[in-house]
């Protein structure tokens, strides 16, 4: 955690009061439980465990898969706890680093969410585990995953480079396609929180919610 905070990861400065809070990028629990997660259910005889950051998503690996009784949808709902190296747990454990067995995944899931950012990915890949924590919750891959038409995408997308998107913006954005049917994909996205409307008729602008 020392590493990630001081070398790799932006802190946000905010003030609580007369009180400095520094705010990691990505919510500082999420990370630590990861890490904790990653110690006690390695797989010792492998690869070290590896941490890659990108501008836009931290990816933590860890050399051995999930028990053969548990399946990554199982991850982010309530689910027995089998860890590899019972004693390092039990350790954890009694040093108050594990809260509950069984649930952090659900954790990390839980405090993304709470700091407004996509819900983590996780995936056996390479003969091991990963978390994938993302920092944009308005991606294209995301955006599909919400249910959006490209229509819809292009227009987010316009507003996060340009600020705002008109009806007319919009128009020129995809041709061929009626007034009617881009308002309604502009109200969509209100309706689903993504895009808030900003001034009345002729002055109605989108802007991200």
């Amino acid at each position: 955690m020392e590493i990630l905070r001081t070398k790799y990861l932006i802190s946000e400065i905010k003030f609580e009061g007369i009180y400095r809070k520094e705010v990691l990028e990505y919510p500082e629990e999420a990370l630590r439980e990861a890490i904790i997660n990653a110690v006690i259910h390695k797989d010792y005889i492998g690869a070290h465990t590896q941490l890659k950051i990108f501008p836009d998503k931290l990816i933590l690996w860890n050399e051995g898969g999930l028990p053969k009784e548990i399946k990554i949808g199982d991850l982010k709902k309530s689910h027995p706890s089998r860890p590899r190296n019972e004693l390092l747990a039990d350790v954890f454990f009694k040093a108050g680093l594990i809260e509950a067995w069984g649930r952090g995944t659900i954790k990390i899931t839980d405090e993304c969410q709470k700091a407004g950012l996509p819900e983590p990915e996780f995936k056996e890949e390479f003969g091991g585990f990963s978390v994938y924590f993302y920092k944009d919750l308005y991606t294209e891959e995301n955006l599909r995953k919400m249910g959006l038409n490209e229509r819809q995408i292009k227009a987010v997308m316009y507003v996060k480079q340009q600020g705002n998107i008109t009806i007319s913006a919009f128009e020129n954005l995809v041709q061929d396609v009626s007034e009617k049917t881009l308002y309604r994909d502009l109200q969509d996205l209100v309706d689903k929180s993504i895009l808030r409307e900003v001034g009345k008729k002729k002055g109605r602008r989108y802007k991200l919610g």
